[in-house]
């Protein structure tokens, strides 16, 4: 599905009870449950929406990893099939007269009916097993780093990565949102290890790693950015030249402005992640102060120090 707010499908707040996301699961897949709805594919999509949110915030850890890393990121680290590993309504529909696990199937495809194939097996409910009855073994997982660019982290990029899979050199290529921090991890399924025994391949998992910037600062998903003005400037205020992620803007500098006050650019920060504004820019005044001053330029001084300034 398009990547909403899974409390926002649910109509429910963040930090909802277990109880409380329960019976708004109950209550909207009722209303939209196919067989109640036969034909219909708007509710049939909607099933499927909430269905994927019930999934991801009735379990404690798959909740845990999405309200840490946001719609975006959670979803380029788990794959339809993570997502429903282990999910069940059990007699939920029952008692409304509706089935559960043919609709699933249809509606999911493989995700579920690998996860039904288990559990009819025996298998267990979570991890990477699947294929041949439930027998296969998950490949090994590779764990990297990806190094980026400051611009790369604002614009979003595209990288190519080079690593041995297997014993064989291999490359892919890994697209890097914008907006990603320092620090972030992106999965890329299915090109890990080789699985045995019918198992699926492992995935990669990718640490990104941030360069610095001489110029901007990240601040959350505002930038800083420091500018020295003269003295005149700061006194008198006037208007001046800055550099920005998006290029050149003109600022005014209010007369009598302070070293260190702050002068906001509204939405030039960064794209968060999952998010629909950017954050700001802030620019931190300082005051230049010259350490070599001309015969005219100290006569000046020295009047403006009489004058008490």
């Amino acid at each position: 599905m398009a990547e909403r707010d899974y409390y926002e499908v649910l109509g429910v707040k963040k930090g909802a009870s277990v109880e409380e996301l329960k019976k708004a699961y109950r209550k909207l897949a009722v209303k939209y449950h196919p067989d109640k709805n036969p034909g219909d594919k708007q509710a049939e999509e909607r099933f499927k929406e909430i269905n994927e949110a019930y999934a991801v915030l009735s379990d404690p850890k798959k909740k845990e990893e999405y309200d840490q890393f946001g719609s975006t990121n959670f979803h380029q680290r788990f794959s339809q099939e993570d997502i429903f590993r282990g999910f069940d309504v059990g007699d939920m529909f029952k008692g409304q007269g509706f089935g559960t696990e043919d609709i699933f199937s249809r509606l999911f495809g493989d995700a579920m009916r690998r996860q039904r194939g288990a559990r009819q097996d025996g298998g267990p409910r979570h991890g990477g097993m699947g294929g041949m009855g439930g027998m296969g073994v998950k490949g090994d997982d590779y764990n990297m780093e990806v190094s980026v660019t400051f611009r790369d982290s604002y614009d979003g990029a595209e990288k190519r990565i080079a690593y041995l899979r297997d014993g064989v050199r291999e490359e892919l290529s890994v697209k890097i949102p914008a907006g990603i921090e320092d620090g972030a991890k992106l999965r890329v399924a299915g090109k890990g290890a080789a699985g045995r025994m019918g198992g699926a391949a492992g995935d990669i998992y990718l640490t990104v790693k941030v360069g610095a910037d001489p110029n901007f600062q990240r601040e959350g998903d505002d930038i800083m950015a420091p500018l020295d003005v003269k003295f005149s400037e700061a006194v008198l205020g006037g208007a001046v030249e800055v550099p920005t992620m998006q290029g050149t803007k003109r600022i005014k500098i209010p007369a009598g402005i302070q070293s260190g006050t702050k002068v906001r650019l509204k939405g030039l920060g960064f794209h968060p992640m999952g998010k629909k504004e950017r954050g700001d820019m802030y620019v931190r005044i300082g005051v230049q102060v010259p350490e070599h001053l001309t015969a005219r330029q100290r006569e000046l001084v020295e009047e403006l120090a009489k004058e008490g300034l």
